[in-house]
């Protein structure tokens, strides 16, 4: 029997598109305001045109749509606009360009994270600050910071008011008014409230309840139930992301709606009824978002775990559509800044696609499965089509294996994420029923562990896809066409049976054999959660540092573009937040193009030792063509990327120099980059000499080290000495096979390894990557 349609009688009712059509009309104007400034005003004033037009021909109902879309479209585009002006010139923000001492008063609004820096250990919070002292002048505003303390700030709870006093610097984020740089202790003025204190201990009791279980375990489950993910080790973050199963690790809707719904099934197994129950899920609602923190990201996971709730009530399909509309234009008026994240886009997506595309194709699958199997498969197979398109533009890659991923999970993360939150619970009234929750979860959370390495562990997981516009746009239209022609499709048993089997087939397969063609990544690389990326262009340096998928710093581009381009290629690397050159001779130079040849590059940052002069000019001329900035290191500047901390060692010259003009000071004027990622600590130092690495071991006598880039391609003409003091556990060569100058020497090599180092070097092993490990970092090759 053929199933009804959208125009029978009894045939599912049409979607309700017109809060829909408001919340787009807001996101598209929080884009614009965005992306092209005050020009975004004349979005609302073309919908209150057509609002107008469409008056007159009466059709008054989509007028009636029409000005509510150019309504909202007005507000977000004002809340942006006026949010960046703040930003942009608030005393804050000029204070910190000054790079003023100054007192702030402030809510503590983020959990304090501890990070190793080059002075020890360092701890980032945020706060909202409302009042702030600098230069004489006292100021009351509205401001967002964030502070790099001592170990001091660890004891800052969530909620709590404080008062710091610290050195201002501009920060990289928009949304961000300043940095708060070497800030002294804070001064407590006024603890947590109440609700805050509570939600502290429950967190801490759900880690309580797990403290038993293997580490994966312990520090998975927190992060399922709450996104408290500080602990996951390095290389399982890495299979969720291969097998799409990330959205775990962070909170998100579903993690509200499982939490929601089990609070709402309990209180009608208690006979709650009526508006009670209502009570019920908004009291779920808030106590969710005080457990997981009130950051964007968890009331904009709040909102769509709502919807999903919405969702999957009464006349679901009409409800859902609209309430996500609700959600999206109420979550933009409040913070415009969403519309332009990554993951409020995920959310949406993910949302509408589970409520568009979710329930035809779970009709069509219930034809000849399971009703609860139709449904396992469908809303994975859902949420994965609609987001795709932006998962591909961030990663560069389309998942083959998430939907089986998720598919294969879904039975174990409803009962994970109860039984986390009753261990956590139960815990604070009685340990050992806590921990046997807690077990419970750790056993549920093991089989989620299980399918991630697996899938991670296949042929070719993915297959790489490119993010640009053409390349996205032909991506989306597949994704539509799919999401639309699945219904139809999957509902005859033959032919579905056969699209599941041969999707297994080309996954578990195909993608193996397609991956050793010419263009395709090979076999085994790049190794999976690799750090650190040593390039094999010849004799020069190019160096990439992983800094989230598909995404890496990029230190030096060697002498030609044709090598480091294919070295990134082979890596994934689509986007380059920072590209650091560190100094301008050709073999650090020459293979710009190659860098930027279809990645997008943020930002380039040289040595400020301008010399060559002809190098240098080549390298703005090429970033200028581009519209990429390029400043010059700073010398002692710090920064975050993801996990991925980053310092300026050397050169300390505080302005531009322009040198002798034949390049004989460039070397020494290296930029010096400690970096720390995932508590490895790497040093990559240019072609710094011996003067410059003596004045670096005066400053840092204690500096220690997991990884070092041996200097000038391991010359002759160093400072043994230093670099055997600094330790490294791994020493690599950047070095060209068959040089002309003796490149690496062997006495050097020789002293490197007698002090306990593994050393690779690339003209005998190939490219080279930096891996964690349980002992420690190792090294592997592309041999």
């Amino acid at each position: 029997m053929e199933e009804q349609t959208a125009t029978d009688p009894g045939g599912p009712p049409p979607h309700d598109l017109r809060m829909a059509s408001v919340g787009a009309a807001g996101w598209l104007g929080g884009i614009a305001a965005y992306g092209v400034g005050a020009h975004a005003v004349w979005w609302p004033v073309v919908l209150g045109v057509l609002a107008v037009v469409v008056t007159r021909l009466s059709r008054r109902r989509v007028a009636r749509l029409l000005a509510a879309c150019a309504v909202v479209a007005a507000g977000v585009v004002a809340g942006a606009l006026l949010r960046t002006e703040a930003v942009s010139h608030g005393p804050l923000r000029q204070l910190a360009e000054q790079r003023a001492v100054a007192e702030l008063t402030g809510v503590v609004v983020s959990d304090p994270v501890e990070v190793d820096g080059q002075w020890g250990s360092q701890v980032v919070v945020r706060l909202r600050v409302h009042e702030a002292t600098a230069r004489g002048e006292t100021y009351r505003l509205g401001a967002r910071v964030v502070v790099i303390g001592d170990p001091a700030w660890s004891g800052a709870a969530l909620g709590s008011e404080v008062r710091v006093v610290g050195r201002l610097a501009p920060a990289d984020e928009g949304d961000l008014d300043a940095l708060v740089v070497g800030a002294r202790p804070p001064v407590r003025i006024r603890g947590p409230d109440v609700w805050w204190r509570g939600a502290a201990a429950v967190r801490s009791s759900i880690r309580d309840s797990v403290a038993s279980r293997p580490e994966p375990q312990r520090e998975l489950v927190p992060a399922l139930v709450v996104g408290d993910d500080a602990g996951i080790p390095v290389g399982l973050e890495q299979d969720f992301r291969t097998t799409g199963l990330t959205h775990l690790t962070a909170v998100s809707g579903t993690n509200l709606t499982l939490v929601v719904g089990f609070l709402l099934l309990l209180a009608r197994s208690l006979r709650v009824r009526g508006r009670w129950l209502t009570v019920v899920g908004l009291l779920g609602i808030v106590g969710f978002v005080l457990l997981a923190r009130t950051e964007p990201s968890v009331v904009r996971a709040a909102a769509m775990g709502t919807v999903g709730l919405f969702a999957l009530g009464t006349d679901g399909r009409r409800r859902g559509l609209r309430a996500l509309g609700v959600a999206v234009t109420g979550l933009l008026l409040v913070t415009p800044a969403l519309a332009v994240s990554a993951g409020f886009a995920l959310s949406v997506l993910a949302t509408g696609g589970i409520v568009v595309l979710g329930p035809p194709a779970q009709r069509a699958l219930g034809q000849w499965l399971p009703a609860p199997v139709a449904g396992a498969v469908a809303v994975p197979f859902a949420a994965q089509l609609a987001c795709t398109p932006v998962i591909a533009a961030l990663s560069g890659e389309v998942s083959l294996v998430a939907v089986l991923a998720n598919l294969l999970v879904a039975p174990v993360v409803g009962p994970a994420t109860v039984l986390g939150l009753a261990g956590g619970l139960a815990a604070l009234v009685w340990d050992p029923l806590g921990r046997v929750a807690g077990t419970a979860a750790g056993t549920c959370v093991g089989w989620i562990i299980r399918v991630a390495e697996w899938g991670a562990d296949l042929p070719a997981p993915s297959v790489r896809w490119g993010s640009g516009a053409l390349a996205l746009a032909v991506l989306a239209g597949l994704c539509v066409v799919v999401g639309f022609a699945a219904p139809a499709l999957l509902r005859r048993r033959g032919l579905g049976v056969a699209l599941i089997v041969g999707s297994l087939v080309v996954v578990l397969g195909v993608p193996g054999r397609i991956a050793s063609l010419p263009g395709g990544w090979p076999h085994g690389w790049p190794p999976r959660g690799w750090l650190l990326a040593v390039c094999d262009v010849g004799q020069g340096d190019a160096l990439a540092v992983s800094v989230g998928p598909q995404t890496a710093i990029v230190v030096d581009a060697g002498p030609d573009p044709e090598p480091v381009d294919r070295c990134l290629d082979r890596l994934g690397v689509a986007a380059v937040p920072l590209l650091v050159l560190t100094h301008f001779h050709a073999d650090h130079v020459g293979g710009l193009e190659g860098v930027l040849r279809g990645r997008s590059v943020a930002a380039v940052e040289a040595s400020p030792m301008l010399d060559p002069p002809a190098a240098v000019e080549s390298v703005e001329r090429a970033a200028r063509e581009r519209g990429i900035p390029v400043t010059l290191a700073q010398y002692g500047a710090t920064r975050q990327y993801g996990d991925v901390t980053l310092q300026v060692l050397w050169p300390d010259l505080p302005t531009p120099v322009a040198g002798p003009g034949d390049g004989s000071a460039a070397n020494d004027a290296s930029v010096v980059l400690l970096v720390e990622s995932h508590g490895v600590r790497m040093l990559l130092t240019g072609d710094v000499e011996p003067l410059g690495q003596a004045r670096l071991a005066a400053r840092l006598p204690d500096l220690d080290l997991d990884v070092l880039k041996v200097p000038h391609h391991g010359s002759s003409y160093q400072d043994t000495d230093w670099l055997r003091a600094l330790d490294a556990e791994i020493a690599v060569v950047s070095v060209g096979e068959g040089n002309d100058y003796g490149h690496p020497d062997p006495r050097l090599l020789d002293a490197l390894a007698d002090g306990g180092a593994v050393v690779a070097r690339t003209d005998q092993d190939g490219d080279v990557a930096v891996v964690p490990g349980d002992e420690g970092p190792a090294v592997v090759a592309d041999d």
